[in-house]
């Protein structure tokens, strides 16, 4: 497997030489931009916000990238104690054999030796190696089978409910023969869309940063005690010192089949910002090998590039629409109001971030638009939300809901019972002449 990723780096290195790979990715106009892939999202990973969305809710095929939700299952493992990094694995036949299987990713595993946890989940990430992650999931679960039902259910989770998941590894049904999921096609293979994707990359990330370390690591021995030591080098060419690299991208995993095409979902951080993107199935995977790399480069520099998080709305700027609000048996009648906080939000570059829309929603204590005195400076009468026009990109998961208190800007005592008294009397009169 090093001999084939050494001989596909020298074909790399030759196809920069005449042009046909390029790191200096300028960013295509906002208007213009697009992916050549079949699927694609970028996200920035602190808010979810969403920047980048093309077919990204259509599932597809992710091969390998399958892997990030094993680790993720298998992180989740050491955390509650269930397992250890230094733990040693026995490996099955199915592992075994698979693992020398000709054409995959694999690092070679002995039936006869035992492999630490930490082992095994080092080389399926960094060499993308599909009997590990086999060994992984029978140490968890007893067999993948159930392992692959404790995907599942993460993924339900996490509220991603389309996925198709049949094994650990990302690899198509053909290459399990009988040890297949339980009433899946002998062709079955995992599908996700790329939103999806970018939800299991962030879960990963957030709760387990420690991934980022180990995917970024472009080249580490396995089994140096073993009959089969081997160098693994890791598939993913942004890296430093591969011919894609590009500064701050540190992850995360690549994923190929037939049926998926060349998939990767990286991960980069810049200036503080961290993004999570996702390529399906890079339409010109044949041509040029780098392409998912490439294109991955672009969406990354068109986000940085066309979007920025703008301050839309200052604290202390009047509600549109409404300056005051009535006060029921106050000294004065009215009161004005404002909004309490500033807004942050991503603005496009197109887009105007003048143009907002702010939704009001008063608490129980405004009724027919008036509050009862007395009321206090800066009491809290409800809320505004904010969004900005024409950004339909939305967020992640659960969209953020953007708002700001309103409150009251100047206190207004209560007057006294004479003048309540003659006001009631005043507007009887004038609602019966």
């Amino acid at each position: 497997m090093k001999k084939i990723q050494q001989i596909l780096i020298t074909l790399l290195l030759f196809c920069a030489t005449f042009g046909f790979t390029s790191q200096s990715f300028a960013a295509q106009n906002t208007n213009d931009f697009s992916v050549a892939a079949k699927g694609a999202i970028a996200v920035d990973f602190k808010t979810g916000k969403v920047l980048y969305n093309q077919d990204g809710d259509t599932p597809m095929g992710i091969a390998s990238i399958t892997k990030i939700i094993s680790l993720y299952l298998v992180e989740d493992a050491v955390k509650a104690g269930k397992l250890n990094w230094d733990d040693k694995v026995t490996i099955s036949d199915y592992a075994a054999n698979l693992s020398v299987a000709p054409d995959l990713s694999n690092v070679p595993l002995h039936k006869e030796n035992e492999y630490s946890v930490k082992e095994l989940f080092d080389s399926a990430v960094i060499q993308s190696a599909n009997a590990s992650v086999v060994a992984l999931a029978e140490k968890i679960a007893g067999s993948e089978a159930k392992f692959v039902d404790q995907m599942r259910s993460q993924l339900e989770k996490w509220g991603i409910h389309d996925a198709k998941i049949y094994n650990a590894s990302g690899l198509n049904n053909k290459y399990l023969g009988d040890n297949r999921y339980p009433g899946s096609s002998p062709d079955a293979e995992n599908l996700l869309s790329a939103r999806d994707v970018a939800i299991v990359a962030s879960h990963l990330i957030k709760d387990y940063p420690d991934i980022l370390k180990v995917s970024a690591t472009t080249t580490q021995m396995f089994g140096a005690n073993t009959q089969s030591p081997v160098e693994m080098v890791n598939w993913n060419w942004m890296l430093p010192g591969f011919i894609n690299a590009k500064e701050g991208v540190d992850g995360l995993k690549t994923g190929t089949t037939e049926l998926a095409g060349a998939c990767f979902v990286g991960t980069i951080e810049k200036n503080g910002q961290r993004l999570i993107t996702v390529v399906l199935n890079a339409t010109d995977h044949k041509n040029n090998p780098s392409a998912r790399f490439v294109e991955t480069g672009k969406l990354m520099d068109y986000c940085y590039e066309h979007w920025q998080q703008k301050e839309v709305l200052k604290g202390g700027t009047k509600l549109p629409g409404q300056k005051e609000i009535a006060v029921t048996d106050g000294k004065q009648l009215k009161t004005s109001i404002s909004l309490k906080d500033s807004v942050t939000l991503w603005v496009r570059d197109d887009l105007n971030e003048n143009d907002l829309t702010i939704t009001p929603k008063f608490d129980s204590k405004v009724k027919d638009n008036a509050v009862t005195a007395p009321v206090a400076k800066d009491d809290v009468i409800g809320q505004a939300s904010v969004s900005l026009k024409g950004d339909e990109l939305g967020y992640l998961e659960k969209a953020p809901t953007h708002t700001t208190d309103i409150i009251v800007d100047k206190a207004v005592e209560k007057a006294n019972i004479f003048v309540i008294f003659g006001r009631r009397v005043e507007n009887f009169i004038q609602s019966v002449f």
